[in-house]
């Protein structure tokens, strides 16, 4: 537990977090807006490493392979990296290419180990509760003993009670418009298994969610660069938002629930809307496809405005052939959506950036767990601990340097590993 000070002037107590394979930050930011002390976090692409550092400036990244070395020595590496605090909850959603229905789903995967190295830090780290986060694929027949000895280490070797592989949740029923199954697996060993709320009885639209974002047309310096300065009439819009969804993401309403630190920003500048140049007949054919209905060449999906996006996907690293996720036609626009927008259909508030090309920041929105469903499962693990839920910090934390978000992998390598040996 750690000590702050709280909005009202009081001290609380926050439990400490650390999140594994943590990408941009979405099991991040749901930890932070529950309550959690986000102590540490762990992921291996530089790019996305750097981005997490730019929006938690407070914690420090372990920029490696968290498979490369001994079980005993990345353990004692996480413990070094929270200092002398115990670990309250550790999360994570180690990588999942193996088990996605938008893969092969291969059991072959190499990868598909790192879901059993998160399960062993579980057991080494023993932390009073856990989360696991990975695709409904998961669930299938054919990894039924990668299933059956993660849950044999978990309970066996780690004394935990755990929940959770028995079926997928859709986070459009947890204040995300956008339909994504996923399985999240949650355990305790000082309590009850940690249950996730009930279902919201109403679902975020993408109308809702977009709304008060501009028309990116009229800004001819997004075809060269993520963001700009919005024009009055377009701050106008924005701050007149109707829909309570985009007015808590661009920060103009207070959710009840949120206990995260606040963030230094201009909400004057739009980020992360690096326009993407369609061919005449690519524009003929999106603005043809209705809405809901999918282009029949290039096999895009266009977004219903009143219903939620399909799962928004992440596409492959350099170390996969760096192929492009399919993004989703505007609804209105003939044109596929920005990263910004695609944030807003994920939950992420817009004080909240990513790298500034297309091609990282889609791919780290897709990788990400939606805020608003890792806020529900953090809320969760916080009640199963039995503490107060914690007042929100009086302090007001700044972003990183934007040039980082620039940064290709060569460079986000060096800086990490300078940052590190200082």
């Amino acid at each position: 537990m750690r000590s702050v000070s709280s909005s009202d002037g009081t001290s609380d107590v926050r439990p400490v977090a650390v999140d594994l394979y943590s990408g941009a930050g979405g099991l991040s930011l749901g930890l932070e807006q529950a309550g959690f002390n986000l102590a540490a976090a762990a992921e291996f692409d530089p790019i996305h490493a750097l981005t997490h550092r730019f929006n938690f400036p407070s914690t420090p990244v372990i920029a490696r392979d968290l498979g490369a070395a001994s079980l005993q020595e990345t353990a004692d590496e996480i413990r070094a990296a929270v200092e002398t605090h115990e670990i309250d909850a550790l999360v994570g959603g180690p990588p999942c290419q193996g088990f996605s229905v938008g893969g092969v789903r291969d059991e072959t995967d190499e990868r598909n180990n790192q879901l059993l190295r998160f399960v062993d830090l579980v057991v080494e780290l023993q932390p009073k509760v856990f989360c696991l986060e990975n695709v409904a694929g998961l669930l299938e027949p054919r990894f039924e003993s990668l299933r059956k000895e993660a849950i044999r280490r978990l309970t066996i070797d780690g004394q935990f009670e755990v929940s959770g592989f028995g079926a997928p949740v859709n986070a459009a029923d947890y204040g995300v418009p956008q339909t994504r199954r996923r399985v999240l697996v949650m355990g305790s060993r000082v309590s009850e298994v940690p249950q996730l709320g009930e279902p919201l009885s109403t679902r975020v639209t993408v109308r809702e969610a977009l709304e008060g974002l501009p028309s990116i047309a009229r800004y001819g310096r997004l075809l060269k660069s993520d963001e700009v300065e919005l024009a009055e009439d377009d701050l106008r819009r924005m701050y007149a938002a109707r829909s309570l969804y985009a007015r808590r993401l661009i920060g103009l309403e207070t959710d009840p629930q949120d206990r995260s630190w606040m963030r230094a920003h201009s909400d004057t500048i739009l980020t992360n809307s690096l326009r993407t140049v369609h061919t005449s007949k690519s524009v003929q054919r999106f603005t043809r496809t209705p809405q809901g209905g999918v282009e029949k060449i290039s096999r895009l999906f266009r977004l219903d405005p009143d219903g939620q996006a399909r799962t928004l996907r992440a596409g492959t690293g350099s170390d996969r052939g760096s192929h492009t996720s399919p993004r989703p036609i505007h609804p209105e626009k003939a044109r596929v959506i920005t990263v910004r927008e695609a944030a807003r259909l994920h939950g992420y508030p817009d004080w909240f950036r990513f790298h500034a090309t297309n091609w990282h920041g889609h791919r780290q929105v897709g990788n990400s767990v939606p805020p608003p469903l890792a806020a529900a499962a953090a809320r969760a693990l916080l009640a199963a601990l039995g503490i107060p839920v914690p007042a929100r910090p009086a302090e007001t934390l700044p972003l990183g340097d934007p040039e980082w978000l620039r940064y290709g992998r060569t460079e986000a390598q060096a800086f990490l590993a300078a940052e590190a040996s200082s």
